[in-house]
């Protein structure tokens, strides 16, 4: 993962855990039998000039569970890559950074500048790209 995509993480990481967690939250909700279907004649009127409305439904939600996987790869891998960060400073700025604050927020908590945050948080994506290329290199010289 470039380190782009990495910045792009730490700074989504906080809304995709909520949406994560809204999605499987309704998907528990469906499971558990809190939807609504059609009976009697309204199962049998017609659907429309566009289609079976429960085939859309059905291919929407294959759409979503795509995009929900892809949010859960992201997530992980910021997860799978947090153990890098070892210095003090650099830890606060991604806890921070996971509980969604924004840069200024972290600096007037921290007593920073929002440029020193920056080189913080630059710096922790720098060792996370290094540690992805690291893992990345020791997998394919197993293979």
């Amino acid at each position: 993962m470039n380190k782009k995509e990495i910045a792009s993480i730490l700074r989504d990481y906080h809304w995709m855990i909520n949406e994560i967690q809204r999605q499987r939250k309704m998907l528990s909700d469906e499971v558990n039998g809190n939807f609504t279907a059609q009976y009697g004649i309204e199962a049998s009127l017609p659907k429309g000039q566009n289609g079976d409305p429960i085939f859309r439904e059905v291919i929407r939600r294959e759409k979503k569970s795509r995009w929900i996987e892809k949010l859960e790869k992201k997530v992980m891998f910021i997860q799978e890559h947090m153990d890098c960060i070892t210095n003090e400073r650099e830890k606060v700025v991604l806890e921070c950074l996971l509980d969604g604050m924004s840069m200024i927020a972290i600096s007037k908590h921290m007593g920073l500048s929002v440029r020193h945050v920056q080189r913080i948080k630059n710096s922790i994506v720098d060792k996370m790209s290094e540690m992805s290329g690291l893992s990345g290199m020791s997998g394919k010289m197993r293979s």
